[in-house]
């Protein structure tokens, strides 16, 4: 069986701006993203900050959109629930928690520097957004394309970033 791993991956950025309640919780994911490239490359506390909110705001969205399941009367109903989407919506809420603590105490614990990056949480956290808000299934064929398309999309980013640090190099000369 082949996938259009491409096709696949347009879906999952796609998608939420298909669903006007997904708007809301994804537009701040962007905008997140956004200033999390203009903010520099290396881990720092401010963008462990950054960090923080967007894993939160995403575990909290995905939390809100488990309430509005039929049925579900504003409650959270886990019973409708796949098991997957629980998972990872608690790692994404302790994450966020911790990358939050961590740039107020201006402090990583041990091993969780990658924290300080805001490019990993919002790629993850966008990538996953229509997954985990129940509007598309967990898939091994969405799972990779989200894992294929990480690298160059990481890296496109930071050729856009590193053009414009030399563009604004330029200007102050």
């Amino acid at each position: 069986m082949q996938y259009d791993y491409a096709r696949i991956f347009w879906e999952l950025i796609r998608k939420p701006f298909e669903h006007t309640e997904m708007i809301w919780g994804i537009v701040p994911l962007y905008f997140s993203w956004a200033m999390g490239e203009l903010s520099g490359a290396k881990a720092s506390f401010k963008t462990a900050i950054q960090t923080g909110f967007n894993l939160l705001w995403a575990g909290a969205q995905w939390i809100w959109q488990y309430t509005q399941t039929p049925g579900a009367g504003g409650r959270l109903d886990l019973s409708v629930l796949f098991a997957v989407n629980v998972i990872v919506t608690a790692i994404t809420v302790v994450l966020g928690a911790v990358a939050l603590w961590s740039g107020i105490r201006r402090r990583f614990p041990k091993y969780c520097s990658f924290l300080g990056h805001a490019r990993f949480s919002s790629y993850l956290t966008i990538t996953l957004f229509p997954i985990q808000a129940n509007f598309l299934k967990w898939s091994w064929d969405r799972l990779v394309a989200i894992l294929l398309f990480a690298i160059p999309t990481w890296l496109v980013l930071g050729l856009i970033q590193y053009g414009l640090r030399a563009s604004r190099a330029v200007g102050r000369k």
